[in-house]
Formats: C-alpha cells, structure tokens, sequence
C-alpha cells in the first residue's frame, strides 16, 4: 500500500486480559508497573478511573469486583520501569469540575500531541479543544455547570541512546577525561598487562646491599652477600638465603650494582663487577688500580628481562691482581648494593 509522506509505524503494548467472576477483586499481572497511572484498564469496553483499582506490585486489585464475562478485563501497560531505575508516571489524570461557561483548564505540564480530554466521559476531537502549549487546555464549546472534565496526558522519554548491560559496550567516547578516579577502581584491579606503552605502574623495585664482611679471593668470581635492604617493594628480594631478586611481574628491569673493596699493598690490581641472570653473566663491568690504594669499585648496569616467575638476578665479582693483604667488601649501602625497577611490562 502507498503512502504520501512517512510510513505510519505501530508499537505492541504489553496487554493482559482476565475473565472476571462477579466476586474476584484481584489479578496477577505479567509484570510489575510504574505506578497505577502506568495502566489503561478496562472493563467490557469502559475505560476505568484509577481511582477504581490499585496496583503493589503485579497484583492489580479492583475496589469493586468486576461482573462476570469471559477475557472481559484488558489491562494495557503504558511503560514497563527498567529494573533498578527511578521511575515516572506515564499517564497522568487531572479531573476537572467546569463552572458554566468555563473553557480553559490547566492540567499539569505536558507534552504537546499526548494528551486526551474527555467531557462528561466521551473523549473529544481534536477539534473541539485546543491544547498547543504543554499548560492549557481550551474547549472550542464552554462547559456548562457541573461537567466533568479530564484530561489524560501521557509521560514521553526516549531510550535511543540506552547503553546496553554487555560488555564492552562503554568505551573512552563515553568518558569525561578525569571521571575515573583511583576511588572507583577496586585495589589490584588494574593490572601491569593493562598499563599502555610508557606508564610505568608499580612493578617490583629493590635496593639490597653488604651489611657484613666478606673477603674475596684472588681471581675467584664470587656471589656477594647481599644481607640488607633499604627497600623491596613487592618483597621479591632474598637477603635471607640467595642474596638474589625474583620480580613476580614480567617485563623489563632496569638493575645496577656495585662493588668496593678494601684492601691495602695491591698493584695492578683488576676488579669485574658482573650481574648474573639464572646462573650467567648478562652485564659486567670492570675497572683496575694501577697503584697501590685503599679502595677500589666496580659497577655494572643495564636493561634485563624477567619472566615474572623463574628468572632471577644475583651480584657477583672478580679481583684479580697481586696483594699482600686479603681485599675485603667495603659494607654500606653507598659502597656495595644492587638495585633494580620493573622498567616497563612484558
């Protein structure tokens, strides 16, 4: 069939129906609505007041019992409320009762194009009122004394732009920048694997340093003794047993270490500062005392992956050269130490 402009569309209400029995009063309904004004009601084909029934839940009640007759009780649902969501009436009755002569009324605001009016129980045309402006209602004939006017306006939202209940469907184009704080964000529910390139998080860090002597052998490599810490953050540091880090979160650490020795009557003497990854050297450095002195210091640093589970770091030296005197690690926490920082995320 053709039409000149739009296609008219149509909308399914929910409707119940009953068959009423002369005695009962109340029904149960398919589902719970807003309020009783959320409900057109009627009974053999009269529309009823809502001041005739009343609605808790889905249980509409009948103040009278309706008369007996088969599916002659039609309940129409205006508006279902989403759950867990404030709600608003959708149908609003405002009763009037005319002085003669009288032709505006004043309901409550409304929409233009959603509202009925009634005289004496018979819906009027269009053409007979004049409601163009949300505040009045103007009948084209006056009222004559003690007419019943009600008018019947009906509540109009849209749920167009509705985010649906799934996951995923609230993206960044939803959110104001600074809206999500750290106080609504559950502790530990932001992972180091969620963090974008560049955000440095709160992986592991540690400072571990020599807090008792240890001598070193000529031309040994040895482990040091790590056997104090400034800090450990996510306690992945042993000073207990191994002297080693073992970060529980995969990525990227910065680590560097130092060692100082101490020692006297040395010559030529040739210190490797080594980091060890899993029982292998992976970053060394070295530095050497061409006279005789007190101290001497070798350091190494740089980048080194960890897989967050089995892969651990451990400090240790070579000193090689002719000495009278063994060479002792200078303790402190600014003579020897290793330290390290989850740089970025795997």
């Amino acid at each position: 069939m053709a039409y000149i402009g739009n296609q008219p569309f149509t909308t399914a209400f929910l409707t119940d129906q009953f068959s009423g029995t002369g005695s009962q009063t109340a029904f149960t309904l398919s589902a719970a609505p807003a309020n009783t004004n959320s409900l057109l009601v009627a009974v053999t084909g009269v529309l009823q007041d809502p001041s005739t029934y009343s609605v808790n839940g889905t249980t509409l009640t009948f103040s009278a019992a309706p008369p007996s007759g088969t599916a002659n009780i039609s309940v129409r649902f205006l508006g279902i409320p989403a759950s867990g969501v404030t709600t608003t009436a959708y149908r609003t009755l405002t009763e009037f009762t005319a002085i003669a002569g009288q032709t505006t009324f004043t309901p409550p605001s409304y929409t233009v194009g959603y509202i009925n009016v009634f005289r004496n129980g018979v819906m009027l045309g269009t053409a007979d009122y004049t409601a163009s402006n949300g505040t009045t209602v103007v009948l084209a004939s006056a009222a004559s004394a003690g007419d019943l006017v009600v008018t019947e306006s009906f509540y109009v939202s849209s749920v167009l732009n509705a985010i649906p209940g799934t996951a995923g469907s609230v993206g960044t184009t939803y959110l104001v920048d600074g809206s999500v704080t750290t106080a609504k964000i559950a502790d530990a529910n932001v992972t180091q694997a969620k963090l974008a390139s560049g955000v440095a998080g709160n992986g592991p860090a540690f400072f571990a340093y020599a807090n008792s002597a240890q001598n070193m052998s000529n031309g040994v490599v040895t482990k040091v003794t790590l056997n104090a810490e400034s800090f450990d953050t996510n306690n992945c540091f042993d000073s207990t047993t191994n002297d080693r880090f073992t970060p529980t979160v995969a990525g990227y650490y910065f680590v560097q270490g130092q060692v100082t020795l101490g020692g006297s009557s040395w010559s030529n003497a040739f210190n490797n500062g080594l980091i060890y990854k899993n029982g292998s050297a992976v970053l060394e450095s070295a530095s050497t005392q061409p006279t005789n002195g007190n101290y001497t210091s070798a350091s190494a640093c740089g980048l080194v992956y960890m897989n967050g589970s089995t892969d651990y770091i451990e400090m240790y030296h070579l000193h090689a050269g002719a000495s009278t005197n063994p060479l002792g690690i200078v303790t402190g926490a600014t003579w020897t130490y290793m330290s390290g920082f989850l740089a970025r995320a795997a």
